[in-house]
């Protein structure tokens, strides 16, 4: 079975939203064996919203569309794929009812003659309700494909996929177990590493694939196998990761892990150490990060964005006179906010960054798209400076953020400290 993703809606098409929607729902198709093998996003006109549907059936098996369903008159989606099943919009008692209990729940019962719209569904439609929000998502099951139609919201689409519609694919269908595994490799380039390494990947079986993910200067290895018995694919694919381990184990700083604060997370939580943050240029994204993770109160301890400088001097303690002498984006600058936040938070581990990340450059005149980061463990401390003039704001506080817990990561392993 194939899956084609439709995302409806001209905010998408605009830049104004981001279609986090088909990361989710490809993700958990992806557990129960179902491939995305095509993402449209298509505007709210009804011609195309049918057009996508007539190319998403010739892609695939099953079909899931995200929004353009609501009361008002710019919600299309309901009556394309009216016109494209030849079918009729009827209404329906057992969702009118779930709509009054919805808004009597929410004391917002004045609401439901205006919503009363949402009731009305097409006559070959299957429904889940939707408990978080006033539009049901309809299920048609035609020349045997299947077809879903979500409401846009992602805090009404990921209950409905993962509470309903996931169980229900699950049980109708006998579907192959897809399994990966992420090996996370530094300091090779991965040209180099793709050298390095020719020999094991052309051996391997040709029901496992590879691909290589760059990000920043990690290189994520990832192997997917797809079958019946989801513990032989693990076993095979362990396999094959023991034969890797001889040709590039001094370049791998995860054999497991995927994202770089899930590595960081059972680092700290086997050495039990503390960790602290003290964030200018990024804005928070680096406690984000750490924060991302759930058991993270085990050993982060708190956080400083101190993004005016006289605060890195207030809160954090940084010399007034080391901020004149070598400006606020400096190394020395990074090393004694890290060695503050150590102090004030009683951490183990601390980590800083400062730097300019533009469009402007900062009252010192720094080159825009500089940075330093200091990470400070125990009384060791390494920091870095990094240059990236081409990246807009949200970019580089990701990118350094990054950075920083990559260089953690590699320096625990390494026991520099």
């Amino acid at each position: 079975m194939k899956a084609v993703l439709i995302t409806i809606g001209d905010e998408i098409l605009s830049g104004n939203t981001v279609d986090t929607n088909s990361n989710f729902i490809a993700g958990e198709l992806k557990k129960i064996g179902i491939p995305v093998v095509q993402i449209f996003t298509v505007s709210d006109e009804i011609e195309s919203i049918k057009n996508s549907l007539d190319a998403a059936f010739k892609l695939g098996d099953l079909v899931i569309a995200t929004g353009g369903l609501g009361p008002t008159k710019d919600d299309k989606t309901k009556t394309a794929f009216k016109e494209f099943f030849s079918d009729e919009i009827v209404l329906d008692s057992e969702t009118f009812d779930h709509l009054k209990k919805y808004f009597e729940k929410r004391n917002r019962g004045h609401l439901l003659e205006l919503n009363k719209p949402q009731a009305e569904v097409l006559s070959k439609a299957f429904i889940f309700q939707n408990e978080n929000g006033s539009a049901p998502c309809q299920m048609i099951q035609e020349n045997g494909k299947i077809v879903i139609s979500l409401p846009g919201v992602p805090y009404e689409v990921k209950p409905l996929i993962k509470d309903k519609i996931i169980p229900f694919l699950a049980q109708k269908f006998s579907l192959n177990h897809i399994v990966t595994h992420t090996i996370s490799v530094v300091g090779i380039p991965e040209s180099l590493l793709s050298e390095q390494i020719e020999s094991w990947e052309l051996a391997l079986p040709n029901d496992i694939s590879l691909s290589y993910l760059p990000v920043g200067n990690r290189i994520k290895l990832r192997l997917t196998a797809q079958g019946k018995s989801e513990e032989k694919l693990e076993q095979r694919i362990d396999q094959e990761v023991q034969k890797l381990k001889p040709i590039i184990g001094d370049n791998v700083i995860s054999w497991s892990g995927d994202n770089i604060e899930e590595i960081l997370k059972q680092i700290l939580d086997e050495k039990k150490l503390t960790v602290a943050t003290a964030e200018s240029c990024t804005g928070g994204e680096l406690s984000r990060l750490l924060t991302s993770i759930s058991g993270s109160s085990t050993y982060f301890l708190g956080g400083i964005v101190a993004y005016d400088y006289h605060k890195k001097i207030e809160i954090l303690g940084v010399s007034e006179k080391t901020i004149q002498d070598k400006t606020v984006v400096s190394e020395e600058v990074a090393e004694e906010m890290s060695f503050g936040a150590q102090k004030l938070f009683k951490t183990n581990i601390s980590l800083s960054t400062t730097g300019v990340s533009g469009p402007n450059s900062d009252e010192f005149n720094n080159e825009i798209g500089t940075a330093f980061y200091s990470i400070r463990v125990n009384d060791f401390e390494q920091t870095n400076r990094l240059h990236l003039p081409h990246f807009d704001r949200n970019d580089f506080a990701n990118f350094v953020s990054q950075r920083v817990l990559q260089d953690l990561v590699e320096i625990l392993i390494k026991e520099k400290y």
